[in-house]
């Protein structure tokens, strides 16, 4: 490259804003929950088309996910984009921006990719609130010969990372026997009974749990009239944990929980696992700290990252950074004191601070790259793949606590 990269970058970016910004907005305003993000996988995928990307659809055997490719070096990049909404309150956590972010740096490395000496894949990754749809994507294998992970996400501040926790979903059942709830209820099995049992059970369980350990959920059918003695009660829960070990070492005791409620009451229990656990993310400092810099520069001012531990959340992109040196940092959108998860904070996601948000991720998504591929000790230490050798020593270090 002989032009001033962060000037071509900027030029790309003022160019592509307008369509950027409403493919944002227009994700926004049509939510679509896990795995039935085909308004949202379409548009991204058929954007990413029309700027020359090799595009494959239905990736991992998942309909709404997608694998973008351009250029052909040795070094091989892949940012990650969110799409899927969350029940009732929509695109609460601000996906939109995510994808949005994501097809903006795919933007700004098409025209560059060949002469970076670099292949950048843009990722459509559904379900990451609930379903787990990089584990899908790694699992099948989509993330074997990717040098470097990232992407970007929304929040009230910020940070370099997310302090990013092991997550397990949990499904309940609770089967018991219907009877008139007035005349013969003893002839009954009442199945939220036993929900009310597990329930007791798990708030008396926290008083053990160490302070990075969560238990939460919704009880999702409790009966179906007040008359009748309900027979099938079903919930959905999560528990967290530091790590997956300690996660592993939750998830008995949580079970046992809802087993009382089982034999208190003489109903049945299904208990499952529909996703595969959520682990922690590890962020590659070397990629963190490039990122910190190219943020300041875009006049974002970065928080202690110290402070991120506040922020307990789960994503399946902790399971991408078990493999793949990666960086998962949050971009601010200014919506304090609405936080993530609220419909305060959907709301936060289409304001100019949020659109300033797509522009500003894009760019040092995009400008992070640049410098991978040029400066030879970046390059090194990720195409060779030293990084992923490093982070497998990590991993398998006892100080770990892995």
């Amino acid at each position: 490259m002989t032009a001033d990269p962060n000037k071509l970058l900027d030029e790309a970016l003022s160019a592509a804003a307008p369509e950027l910004l409403r493919i944002s907005h227009s994700i926004h305003a049509e939510p679509e929950l896990a795995f039935s993000e085909h308004k949202a996988s379409e548009l991204a995928a058929g954007y990413l088309e029309s700027l020359g990307y090799a595009v494959e659809r239905g990736v991992a055997g998942m309909e709404t996910a997608f694998s973008a490719t351009t250029g052909d070096g040795d070094l091989h990049v892949a940012i990650c984009a969110e799409y899927d909404a969350l029940p009732d309150v929509g695109h609460a956590c601000g996906h939109n921006i995510i994808a949005a972010a994501a097809l903006g740096a795919g933007t700004l490395l098409a025209p560059i990719a060949s002469s970076l000496g670099a292949r950048i894949t843009i990722l459509g990754t559904p379900a990451e609130e609930g379903g787990g749809g990089k584990i899908l994507m790694l699992e099948a294998g989509t993330f074997e010969d990717v040098d470097a992970a990232m992407m970007v996400h929304p929040a009230p501040a910020e940070f370099d990372r997310m302090a990013t926790i092991a997550a397990q979903h949990i499904d309940v059942t609770y089967t018991g026997k219907e009877a008139h709830a007035s005349a013969f209820p003893h002839l009954g099995i009442n199945a939220m009974d036993a929900m009310t049992v597990a329930q007791v059970a798990i708030g008396l369980l926290r008083q053990t749990l160490l302070p990075d350990e969560r238990v939460h959920g919704i009880v999702t059918h409790g009966g179906d009239a007040p008359n009748i003695i309900p027979a099938r009660v079903t919930a959905r829960y999560i528990a967290r944990a530091d790590t997956l070990a300690r996660l592993e070492n939750l998830i008995p005791r949580v079970r046992a929980c809802f087993e009382a409620g089982a034999v208190a009451t003489g109903a049945s229990l299904d208990f499952t696992l529909p996703y595969p656990p959520y682990s922690e993310l590890i962020t590659d400092e070397v990629m963190a700290e490039r990122w910190r810099r190219i943020a300041a520069g875009r006049g974002r001012q970065m928080m202690d990252s110290a402070q991120a531990q506040v922020l307990r959340a789960s994503t399946d992109m902790g399971n991408v950074s078990m493999s793949v040196p990666s960086i998962h940092p949050l971009i601010s959108i200014d919506s304090w004191p609405a936080v993530n998860h609220q419909p305060e904070f959907t709301a936060a996601c289409i304001t100019e601070a949020a659109d300033r948000a797509v522009l500003d991720g894009a760019y040092a998504m995009a400008a992070l790259v640049v410098e991978m591929s040029t400066d030879h000790a970046l390059r090194s230490r990720y195409a060779n793949g030293a990084a992923r050798r490093e982070l497998r020593e990590t991993l398998a270090a006892p100080a770990s606590g892995r």
